[in-house]
């Protein structure tokens, strides 16, 4: 295990990358990141669910009946299906929001994106985050694909992030910065 990663880090990458592998042989990628996208979503509106799936003290069988109610309900794949059983069986079940997110990563890879974090002080528009991806893709060299947030507590100007590279243009940073100086004198 590598010395800068957490065990549920760790765990979490090779469990999203047997998915990843799994439904790559098979030919179901497409439909089964998009059935992990709904579960996603499912998961993030649903603290109920989330901390039912999640609580240790809840058993196998439980968790199973619900993986299948589930799959019913939103006609989940069987190879996804018998994914979540298996989280369930060795007990990695709680893992599975990291897990998720790390096969979207793979899935992004796999098409040549890359997934960037964008926090504007303002809305931008789609003519604006077009030109930013184009020159964000044209350096990286791989499509860039922002997820967009207004934040107007920045005042002016951008936060990006693109993986652990963070470029911060926002006055509040800056009267932050500006602050911190004059504490310090």
């Amino acid at each position: 295990m590598s010395k800068n990663k957490s065990f549920s880090t760790e765990t979490s990458e090779r469990y999203a990358r047997a998915l990843f592998e799994v439904a790559n042989e098979e030919g179901q990628l497409d439909n089964i990141e998009n059935e992990v996208r709904n579960l996603q979503l499912l998961f993030d509106n649903s603290e109920q669910l989330t901390n039912f799936i999640q609580n240790p003290t809840k058993g196998i069988s439980t968790q199973k009946n619900l993986i299948n109610l589930l799959s019913q309900k939103l006609d989940i794949s069987k190879n996804l299906k018998n994914f979540l059983f298996l989280l369930i069986e060795k007990r990695r079940i709680f893992f599975v929001k990291k897990i998720f997110l790390n096969f979207l990563k793979f899935c992004l890879s796999k098409r040549g994106e890359t997934k960037a974090s964008l926090i504007s002080s303002k809305k931008l528009s789609n003519e604006e985050l077009e030109i930013l991806s184009r020159e964000l893709s044209s350096s990286t060299g791989s499509t860039v694909k922002f997820d967009f947030k207004v934040d107007e507590t920045l005042i002016g100007g951008l936060k990006l992030q693109l993986g652990s590279f963070m470029i911060d243009t926002s006055i509040k940073s800056k009267l932050k910065k500006y602050e911190l100086a004059m504490i310090e004198n």
